[in-house]
């Protein structure tokens, strides 16, 4: 347990990613970094010097980990008192005519000048925000399933293609792994990585799966599964002999640490990679400010992509088209067109601090998130202004949105919440010392191909992934 992962503080947790120590005592963890290389790594320490800083960083995490229990224990009674006060409101049956009786009273009684009429129409904007928590859930939403064993903070999830009931997972303990959705169970760990495996994505049409780490590279991995008993697929994989010795057969698990393909040419961390259309192609993003597009079959970098002026986050594909968004910490996000031979890029800026994602939906439209609390909704036929902006009470991480266009907001502040693309809220999924993350929520992943009931998986800090059932109420 590591003395900055014990800590409430979500944006000391953030910028581990930007850290470039990797300390050699295992008190603090230097799994959490996106990037692992440092010139200090291999300077001399002295017994007694390394014996006096294990003495005060035990004394440190300590103090974390009363701080951050008084804390936690704190927003438990919070989200108590606040999941009391939602059910006697819905239990109250003249609620719903709250807003129209409130405005009324509230009309009648100032309308005897027009300074009063002025302050009666403040007030009732000022409870707009109360009465909107009056109207009745479009969700229900409940914590389906757990899938634990990573030793680390979890930076991403995603889904496979449909009919191949699996997740994978990207963590900080520098692997990669495929879970069964439906047992939980890990079902193959990819160990091919010398730094913190910080995205994951699935071929869309093969057993491949593209990880990209901290190591400065992406690889390219086999991910064919037999679903009773994973075993080696070929001599690249290798069973971890000291771990499957004291387990039966049906848990043992199948790790592979020899890639297909390791895609190089970056300089710093590889902070998400994507198949781009067709896949035939593939693009990463890196913290040394570039892109850079490979060839599959040759792994030959064919294009670089530069322009950013900071560490990029993140980037994204079109679902059918060769279009890519690319995500930076210089507070914009940047889309290129490969659709032509000559490549076209153009720059969006609507946030006022780093873009955490960029991703596209079905509808043609561009949906961005921000360490400033705000998640931007673009048109791509017109992308001078979005089209819809949703404030929030914390920062953003990687969102996800569904085949219907529902947006998943994954926080710093742990919760994860749920709007449509027009930036009206659906719905909060719970969170609790029961249900949900006890640590900042990185990423989300929506699945079209619904199994157990599962359609949204989350993961984060805590080093948990959860699979959650959320249906429309509606339908």
């Amino acid at each position: 347990m590591s003395v900055i992962q014990n800590t409430s503080n979500s944006k000391i947790q953030k910028n581990k990613r930007g850290s470039m120590i990797r300390p050699q005592s295992g008190l603090i963890d230097g799994d959490y970094y996106m990037g692992f290389r440092s010139d200090a790594e291999n300077e001399p320490l002295s017994p007694a010097y390394k014996t006096r800083l294990h003495t005060l960083f035990r004394q440190i995490e300590k103090e974390f980990d009363l701080l951050y229990q008084e804390n936690q224990n704190l927003h438990d009674k919070i989200d108590l008192l606040n999941e009391k006060a939602e059910r006697d409101t819905f239990d109250k049956p003249d609620c719903v005519d709250f807003e129209n009786n409130f405005s009324k009273a509230l009309s009648k009684k100032l309308s005897s000048s027009s300074q009063k009429s002025k302050t009666a129409h403040k007030l009732k904007a000022q409870t707009s925000k109360i009465v909107s928590s009056f109207k009745a859930p479009q969700f229900s939403c409940g914590l389906v399933k757990e899938y634990m064993g990573h030793k680390d903070g979890v930076w991403e999830v995603s889904v496979a293609r449909p009919g191949v009931p699996v997740i994978g997972t990207a963590s900080a303990d520098h692997t990669a792994c495929i879970w069964s959705i439906e047992s939980a169970k890990c079902l193959l760990q990819y160990q091919g990585h010398v730094g913190s495996v910080n995205s994951i994505r699935f071929h869309p049409a093969k057993d491949l799966v593209l990880t990209g780490s901290g190591d400065c590279s992406a690889h390219i991995w086999q991910a064919a599964l037999n679903w009773d008993i994973p075993k080696g697929q070929s001599s690249e994989e290798e069973l971890e002999g000291d771990e499957i010795d004291n387990k039966s057969d049906a848990n043992r698990i199948c790790s592979l640490r020899t890639p297909f393909l390791e895609l190089s040419g970056h300089s710093g961390a590889v902070s998400a990679a994507e198949w781009l259309a067709g896949a035939d192609q593939i693009i990463t993003a890196s913290w040394d400010r570039l892109a850079l597009l490979h060839d599959v079959e040759t792994g030959s970098i064919l294009t670089t992509l530069a322009g950013h002026d900071q560490e990029l986050n993140h980037t994204a594909t079109h679902p059918t088209q060769k279009l890519a968004v690319t995500s930076s910490r210089d507070t914009t996000f940047r889309l290129w067109d490969f659709r032509e031979v000559v490549h076209s890029v153009s720059v969006f800026q609507g946030h006022a601090e780093g873009v955490t994602s960029a991703v596209f939906t079905r509808e043609d439209k561009v949906v961005s998130s921000s360490d400033d609390r705000s998640v931007k909704v673009w048109d791509l036929r017109n992308m001078r202004s979005p089209v819809a902006t949703i404030r929030v009470d914390s920062a953003v991480n990687r969102i996800s949105v569904s085949a219907n266009g529902v947006i998943a907001l994954p926080h710093d502040n742990r919760h994860i919440r749920l709007f449509d693309l027009n930036g009206q809220r659906l719905a909060r999924l719970p969170r609790s010392s029961r249900q949900g993350h006890n640590r900042m929520v990185a990423s989300v992943a929506w699945a079209d191909d619904p199994v157990c009931g599962i359609n949204l998986f989350s993961c984060g800090f805590d080093r948990r992934i959860l699979g959650w059932s959320v249906l429309s109420l509606k339908d």
